[in-house]
């Protein structure tokens, strides 16, 4: 599957357009999936007590794939004298504050007794597209994957968002959630990696004291053993009714078709907005346009609550207005939509610019004050488009 296609499908998987039915692991199916290549199966399962572990408390076993699909045990790391589990995900702004910090700890630590994992214990359909909107990614494994290679992950990335089978022993809070454990795997530290969120203002300063303590076998103060852990809730599989709610509600939202003339192009191009305004030209007539739509309903879903705007503008002839609408609607594309008012394409292209040769489909991303930021002639890149909004300056990954 390529990167266009399986971005496609997650964003149909996220936006609740795809679904899985629920199910159970049988003992068979996991001596399979630890003896051949890893195929993730999120699934809806039902509740399940969660662990909350003390200071002295064993640490709970796993044994989970990492990005490549390779299964790690907690045996894997008894050969260090300290075991540090960071609980983490993707998709969540504070677990992003902190990644280049446990990247940094990481090595730090070369060459001394001390393993470091991260296990993401989020079910990815648990997750709405209106909580992705700190980010280019969801926390499925594929995903996990694509964010492991571009941030150069220096250690294990595991993958615990089928059932949770490991997660719920260890007790995460929040991502990320680091737990320290000794030669013995007993608890020594839970918590905060440091207390401050923001980039550049902390410095591992919890975790880092929690690992120096454990190395040399001293107790920390039981104040400072454990910590509060500030960021996102664990998206739990059975925590899915608002999920549910939110698909349905969206599905069940007005879609409308307005006629723009090209003078009224001209105006929304112009941006008099404050906020990133994303364009796509498409027609009901053109295939990369029809496949690649839902990607930006999507979108809207994820970045609408921060100063972003998507709007879609069809090249359908204005006879065609019934036919557009009806494509809209199937896509639940309850946004602004609009309708050249106009049989002149060429009249419209000129108001776009000489910088489109007049094929469908082209997405603008448009600065307040009209100042294009991205521009794709032809059919988009999803992950690519979505990085570019999120690190664009009026956007960010960060509270």
């Amino acid at each position: 599957m390529n990167t266009s296609n399986r971005t496609l499908h997650l964003a149909l998987i996220a936006s609740g357009l795809l679904f899985f039915q629920c199910g159970k692991t049988t003992e068979t199916e996991v001596q399979t999936k630890a003896s051949s290549t890893f195929v993730a199966n999120p699934q809806v399962v039902a509740e399940k007590p969660i662990a909350k572990l003390s200071i002295g408390d064993q640490a709970p076993p796993f044994n989970l794939p990492d990005v490549d699909g390779k299964f790690h045990t907690l045996e894997d790391f008894a050969d260090k004298d300290v075991l540090v589990v960071n609980f983490t995900c993707n998709h969540c702004p504070t677990a992003q504050a902190y990644e280049d910090r446990y990247i940094g700890l990481v090595h730090e630590y070369e060459g001394k007794s001390v393993a470091f994992v991260a296990i993401s214990p989020n079910s990815p359909i648990a997750v709405l597209p209106e909580e992705l909107g700190y980010t280019d990614l969801g926390d499925f494994h594929e995903e996990m994957k694509i964010r492991a290679e571009a941030k150069g992950y220096n250690f294990p990335y595991l993958y615990d968002g089928d059932t949770h089978e490991f997660s719920t022993a260890y007790g995460p809070t929040a991502t990320p959630h680091v737990f320290v454990f000794d030669k013995s795997r007993k608890l020594t530290y839970s918590g905060r990696i440091d207390a401050k969120e923001k980039p550049g203002t902390g410095n591992s300063e919890d975790l880092r004291a929690a690992i120096e303590a454990t190395l040399k076998g001293e107790p920390l103060p039981a104040e400072s053993a454990q910590t509060p852990a500030f960021g996102c809730s664990i998206k739990w599989a059975w925590k899915n009714e608002y999920t549910i709610k939110t698909n349905e509600e969206w599905k069940k939202r007005e879609v409308s078709l307005e006629k723009l003339s090209p003078a009224g192009l001209a105006g929304l191009l112009k941006n008099d907005s404050d906020k990133l305004l994303l364009v796509n030209f498409w027609a009901t007539w053109c295939g990369p346009c029809i496949i690649e739509y839902p990607e930006f309903v999507t979108m809207q879903r994820m970045y609408g609550a921060r100063d972003f705007q998507f709007v879609s503008v069809s090249m359908d002839a204005p006879d065609q207005q019934e036919k557009a609408l009806k494509f809209l609607k199937s896509k639940a594309s309850a946004l602004p939509n609009y309708l050249m008012d106009t049989e002149d394409k060429y009249e419209v292209i000129k108001v776009v610019g000489s910088d489109w040769d007049g094929s469908l489909p082209i997405t603008l991303l448009i600065e307040p004050g009209g100042k294009v930021a991205y521009r794709v002639p032809g059919t988009i890149d999803a992950l690519e488009l979505k990085r570019a909004i999120v690190d664009h300056p009026m956007i960010g990954r960060y509270y």
